[in-house]
C-alpha cells in the first residue's frame, strides 16, 4: 500500500471514529418528518449533513428546512446559561439565583392581588408531554386559570368546528395513505407545496390516478399550479363560496340525501338556509366566475371518492369556525366521510399543532379534551394529580385575550415557553403594550427574541435534537422523537424547567419525573377514557410500529384507519349541520377609500412561524433574507410602487416596510405577505383584534390596508 493510500485509509478510518448520528424527526411543520443527523469532527469543526428516514407518514422525504434545520441546533447566538436583567441589561446568572427571584416575584404578585394575577403561554411546537405539563403547571402548579398558547392562532377553527360538526377533532379523519385514491380533492385555503412540501408525492399520486383537484386561494401559488381548477377567491369570502357550493349540489339533487337523514341533524334546516341563496349576487361577492363554483360543486359531489383539506388561509378568520362548518357541509351532503378515501383532514401548520391542544395547555381543557367546565372531566384530572377538584382553576381567556389582561393590570406576571407572541400575535402593538405593563416575566427559550428581550429571567431550553418526547402528526399519529445529543452549557429542557419553578412555588411533590417518559405515561392516564385517548400508547409501541394513532384506549387496541364508520363521536352519535350561524355578518374588515387593498398574509418555504430558528440557517436566510409585498403589477401602477423598492403598508392598527415584489400571482385588490419577520417588518402590526366568538380566532388572512411608496424610496 503506497503511503497516499495508507494516508487515506487512516483518515477514513478516523473519520469514522469520530462521526456521531443523531436519531430525530424535523422540528418544524406537522409533516413531522424523521431523520438522522450525523456529526463529523474534521480537524477542530464539526461538519453536520441530515439523510430522511423511512417512515409511514414521509416515507424518508425531506424539505428544505428539514435538511437544515440542525443549523439553528449548533448556532453560536444559542443562549447556554440563565440570564437575568439588571438595570435594563441582561447577565448571566446560576439557576438557583434565577429561579428563587422567580419564586419570590411570582408569590408576590399573587400575594398582592390573587392566584390569576400569574400566567402561562406555551406553543405548538412543544412536545406532548411539555404542553401537558404546562396546563398542570398552571392549574396545580400555580393555581392560576390563564393558560393558553400560540395554537389558539392556527388551528382552532378547524379544532372547534370539527368538534362540533363530528364530536371530535383528530386533524385528519382518515389516514394520509388513503389520499392518493380520492377521486376529487378539495385544497381549501392551504399552500401546501411550500407549507408541507413532503406532502406533495400524494397529492401527485392522486392525480396519476385521474383526481381532480381543486384549490381555493387568493394567489397562483406552487400549490394552485398543480390544480384542474384553482378559485382565485377574494379573501374572507371563503363561506360564500361554500355555501354556493352547497346550494349547487342541494338544487341539482347532487346530495346523499339517505345519509343526511339517517346520520345528521339539522338537514331540513340548513336546507331551508341554502334556499335563500342567491347564486348570482353571492358569487359577486367572492370574486370568482358562477360558473367556476358550479363545476368546483358538480365535480365534488359526483366523484366516487373525495376529500377536503383546510388549512390557515380559510381558518385564520373571523367567521373561521362558520367557514370550516360549511366545508365539512360538503362531506356531509355528499355522504363523503367515514368511507374509505373519503374525509377531513385539518392540514396543522406547527410541529405539535395537533398534540399541543389535545392535552391542557389551552385555557378551556383539560388532557384527553376534557373539557375544565365538566365537573366529571375535572374530578378525573384531579385524582390523576392529586389535588381536589374545587382546588382547580376554572376557565381563562384565549391567548389574545390574555395580552387584553395584561395591558389592563389584571396580569401582572407571565412565563413563556415555546413562543414569540410580539412577531406571532395580532394587532402586534398591544402585545407590546402588554408585556411593557407586566411587572415580571419569565422566558424559556434557545434565543434573544423579539419577546425574550422583554423577560425579568431567560431560561435557556434544549433544542430538538437534545429534548426527547412525543409528538402527534397532522393525521392524528403519536411519534416518539428520540434525542441524544448532549445539553450544551447549563441548557435544560422546557419539562424540567417547569418542575424547577414549581418547586420554586411549593409544589415540587406533584412534579416529580426522572425523564420525559414518566411525563408521558401520567398523561396516558391523564387522557384515558378521554376522546383524545392516549392510554394504550407506550414509548415501546411507539418504537415497534412507527407512530400509533389515537384513540387508542388500551395496548391492544387496532388502529382505527377510518375514524366515523358506524356513528359519530357526538352525544348522538349524528354529525351536525351549522343551522345558526356562530360570527356576525359584518365582522369582517371592509375597504374603503383610505384603505383600499385586502391584505392576506402566509408562510413561505424558507421559514417556519416567526423565522427564530430558520433565519439563523444561513442557507434558509440566504433564500430568503427579507420580507416582502405581492402587489399585482395594475395595482403598483395605481399606487406607483415599483418591484424592489421599498413599500409601506398601513392598517388602522399600525404600519409595516416591506420590499415590493411585483407579481401576477396576486389579485388585483389584495397584497400578500409572509410572517416571519419582526421589527419595521412585522406584518401582524396591521391585522385587527376582532376574535371569532366560538374559537376566538383573530381574522390574519383580511385586514383592509394602504400602499405608498416607503419614506426616502
Amino acid at each position: 500500500m503506497s503511503n497516499q493510500m495508507l494516508a487515506t485509509f487512516r483518515s477514513r478510518q478516523q473519520s469514522v471514529g469520530t462521526e456521531r448520528v443523531y436519531h430525530t424527526q424535523c422540528p418544524f411543520c406537522s409533516m413531522q418528518c424523521k431523520k438522522k443527523v450525523l456529526e463529523e469532527k474534521q480537524g477542530s469543526r464539526l461538519r453536520y449533513r441530515t439523510i430522511g428516514v423511512d417512515n409511514p407518514t414521509t416515507k424518508g422525504r425531506l424539505c428544505v428546512k428539514g435538511k437544515n434545520a440542525y443549523q439553528h441546533a449548533v448556532h453560536p447566538e444559542r443562549i447556554t446559561t440563565p440570564l437575568i436583567k439588571v438595570d435594563g441589561e441582561f447577565q448571566k446568572a446560576g439557576w438557583d439565583e434565577a429561579l428563587d427571584l422567580i419564586g419570590k416575584n411570582f408569590r408576590e404578585v399573587q400575594e398582592a392581588r390573587d392566584k390569576d394575577a400569574v400566567s402561562l403561554y406555551g406553543g405548538g411546537s412543544l412536545t406532548n408531554e411539555e404542553a401537558y405539563l404546562l396546563g398542570k403547571l398552571a392549574r396545580v402548579g400555580l393555581g392560576t386559570k390563564y393558560v393558553d398558547y400560540n395554537g389558539r392562532f392556527c388551528m382552532s377553527s378547524a379544532a372547534s368546528a370539527s368538534t362540533k360538526t363530528f364530536g371530535l377533532d383528530r386533524g385528519f379523519t382518515n389516514h394520509i395513505d388513503q389520499i392518493p385514491d380520492a377521486k376529487c380533492i378539495i385544497l381549501a385555503g392551504t399552500n401546501i407545496a411550500e407549507c408541507q412540501p413532503t406532502f406533495v408525492p400524494y397529492l401527485e399520486e392522486a392525480r396519476q390516478n385521474g383526481s381532480f383537484l381543486i384549490v381555493m386561494d387568493p394567489r397562483e401559488t406552487d400549490t394552485a399550479a398543480m390544480a384542474d381548477l384553482h378559485l382565485k377567491v377574494k379573501p374572507g369570502q371563503d363561506k360564500q363560496l361554500a355555501l354556493l357550493m352547497e346550494h349547487y349540489i342541494v338544487q341539482h339533487g347532487l346530495q346523499d340525501d339517505a345519509f343526511c337523514r339517517e346520520q345528521t341533524a339539522g338537514y331540513d334546516d340548513l336546507l331551508a338556509r341554502l334556499a335563500e341563496v342567491n347564486p348570482v349576487k353571492d358569487a359577486a361577492e367572492t370574486g370568482l366566475r358562477l360558473e367556476d363554483i358550479e363545476e368546483a360543486a358538480y365535480r365534488f359531489a359526483s366523484a366516487p371518492t373525495g376529500m377536503i383539506l383546510t388549512a390557515r388561509g380559510i381558518e385564520q378568520q373571523v367567521d373561521g369556525h362558520d367557514t370550516v362548518r360549511h366545508f365539512l357541509h360538503l362531506l356531509l351532503l355528499t355522504g363523503k366521510i367515514g368511507k374509505y378515501a373519503c374525509g377531513y383532514g385539518a392540514v396543522t401548520g406547527q410541529a405539535n399543532g395537533q398534540g399541543g391542544r389535545e392535552h391542557g395547555q389551552k385555557a378551556d381543557q383539560l388532557p384527553g379534551y376534557r373539557s375544565i367546565e365538566n365537573s366529571e372531566h375535572r374530578r378525573w384530572i384531579a385524582e390523576v394529580w392529586g389535588v381536589q377538584e374545587p382546588d382547580l382553576p376554572g376557565k381563562g381567556v384565549s391567548a389574545y385575550e390574555m395580552m387584553e389582561r395584561m395591558e389592563e393590570g389584571e396580569i401582572q406576571a407571565l412565563l413563556l415557553i415555546g413562543s414569540n407572541p410580539v412577531v406571532s400575535n395580532p394587532n402586534a402593538n398591544l402585545v407590546h403594550r402588554a408585556f411593557s405593563s407586566v411587572s415580571f416575566m419569565v422566558v424559556a427559550e434557545m434565543f434573544m427574541t423579539e419577546s425574550a428581550a422583554y423577560a425579568d429571567v431567560i431560561f435557556p431550553t434544549s433544542s430538538y435534537l437534545e429534548d426527547e418526547g412525543t409528538l402527534t402528526n397532522l393525521e392524528g399519529r403519536v411519534t416518539l422523537r428520540e434525542a441524544s445529543k448532549e445539553l450544551p452549557g447549563q441548557c435544560r429542557h422546557d419539562w424540567q424547567i417547569m418542575m424547577a419553578v414549581a418547586e420554586v412555588m411549593g409544589k415540587g411533590d406533584y412534579f416529580s419525573y426522572e425523564k420525559a417518559e414518566d411525563i408521558f405515561n401520567e398523561l396516558r392516564l391523564a387522557s384515558r377514557g378521554g376522546k383524545a385517548d392516549y392510554y394504550g400508547i407506550s414509548y415501546d409501541r411507539i418504537r415497534r410500529q412507527s407512530g400509533v394513532f389515537w384513540p387508542c384506549p388500551s395496548e391492544d387496541a387496532d388502529e382505527a384507519e377510518t375514524l366515523f364508520t358506524n356513528s359519530f363521536a357526538t352525544e348522538d352519535g349524528r354529525a351536525h349541520f351549522l343551522t345558526e350561524p356562530t360570527a356576525e355578518e359584518g365582522a369582517k374588515e371592509t375597504v374603503d377609500a383610505a384603505y383600499p387593498l385586502y391584505l392576506t398574509t402566509g408562510r413561505t418555504m424558507s421559514h417556519y412561524l416567526t423565522g427564530e430558528q430558520t433565519r439563523r440557517s444561513s442557507r434558509l436566510a440566504a433564500r430568503e433574507f427579507e420580507s416582502y409585498v405581492e402587489v399585482h403589477p395594475d395595482t403598483a401602477r395605481d399606487h406607483g410602487v415599483r418591484s424592489g423598492e421599498l413599500v409601506t403598508l398601513a392598517s388602522r392598527r399600525g404600519t409595516a416596510v416591506l420590499r415590493c415584489v411585483v407579481s401576477g400571482d396576486v389579485r388585483r385588490d389584495t397584497l400578500f405577505a409572509p410572517m416571519h419577520w419582526g421589527g419595521r417588518q412585522n406584518i401582524n402590526r396591521l391585522i385587527d383584534r376582532t376574535l371569532d366568538p366560538a374559537c376566538r380566532m383573530p381574522g390574519f388572512k383580511r385586514t383592509a390596508v394602504s400602499l405608498h411608496p416607503a419614506a426616502g424610496g
